[in-house]
């Protein structure tokens, strides 16, 4: 009762900062393209050019890390633009690097957006071939790092893509290249409006053979491990909010640089409950954010980040 507004300030135990949030963009062909996600209000697909002016935009406001997906001009059983030296996100990249050097620019590493039957690996039948799929991520994560990414992401939930990915790395020259692994990613119904905007809701089934089940906390714990060992550099937990606890865990018991990813269900929640007068966006959204820091989140990927920096600055 006694603490005044700047006293409850000076006591805070969880401090959000624009450089604690990273900004997801989905970079489609084109120039001067901009269509608005109808269930992502406020999220766009860019064309690069536009891309890159919202990553400076970004920048600008203190945002320092841009999460990079792309959504190819054509599509085929073995997602081929995903790993073509010409690819949408390979340019982005380039030309985000022309115009913010200073970002970090990660690109995300699966094969959904690429696939004609939106799943993140090679199929057999309606089954996905592992190994066969690890060959393909090697060479879109080598196809951006080329291009000048800063860090990789691979989102696929494949065994043992860290470790092809971390091989061929190494092999080009690109050993000091860190690895950010979705580590824990789960079989969600929280990613709904993503798949609009990166054109990538699979044709058939689900990912439930490849994606966690989200009653599994334990296994979360192991896959972390796995990729840990096989060269990780930050491991993330997605999504964030309804796994909070399993953040907490991996935190707790490897100590290791942990994102999180607020996904585009938790984002689009939010922002249809503000836009109908039942919640007061600014104070919730970090509200949540700040949740997901002291769970342990070193690092947040938010569609929320521009926004929050401008707001935070």
């Amino acid at each position: 009762m006694r603490r005044t507004s700047a006293l409850r300030a000076l006591v805070r135990e969880t401090r959000l900062a624009p450089s604690d949030l990273i900004l997801p963009l989905f970079v489609v062909p084109g120039e001067g393209v901009e269509n608005e996600v109808a269930s992502m209000p406020g999220v766009f697909q860019q064309s690069v050019d536009r891309a890159a002016e919202a990553a400076c935009r970004a920048r600008d406001a203190g945002v320092t890390s841009v999460l990079l997906f792309g959504v190819p001009e054509s599509k085929d059983a073995r997602g081929s633009d995903a790993y073509q030296e010409e690819g949408v996100v390979q340019r982005a990249v380039a030309a985000m690097k022309r115009v913010a050097p200073d970002l970090v620019v990660i690109t995300d590493v699966c094969l959904c957006e690429y696939t004609d039957h939106g799943h993140c690996g090679v199929l057999h039948g309606e089954e996905v071939a592992n190994d066969e799929t690890l060959e393909l991520l090697a060479r879109e994560a080598l196809s951006h790092a080329q291009a000048g990414a800063d860090m990789v992401a691979p989102s696929d939930m494949m065994d043992g893509r860290v470790g092809a990915i971390r091989s061929r790395l190494d092999e080009n020259g690109f050993e000091s290249l860190p690895i950010m692994s979705y580590a824990a990613k789960y079989c969600s119904g929280f990613y709904g409006p993503f798949r609009d905007a990166a054109e990538s809701a699979p044709s058939f089934g689900d990912r439930t053979s490849y994606q966690m089940d989200p009653a599994n906390s334990d296994e979360a714990l192991r896959e972390v491990k796995l990729d840990i060992e096989e060269g990780a550099d930050i491991v993330m937990v997605k999504p964030a909010l309804p796994y909070l606890d399993v953040l907490r865990r991996v935190k707790d018991r490897f100590g290791y640089p942990t994102a999180a990813y607020q996904v585009s269900v938790e984002y689009a929640m939010i922002k249809v409950a503000c836009e109908r007068g039942w919640l007061d966006e600014d104070r919730v959204v970090h509200e949540s954010l700040t949740a997901i820091k002291r769970a342990g989140a070193d690092f947040i990927i938010t569609y929320f980040a521009g926004a929050v920096a401008e707001g935070l600055s």
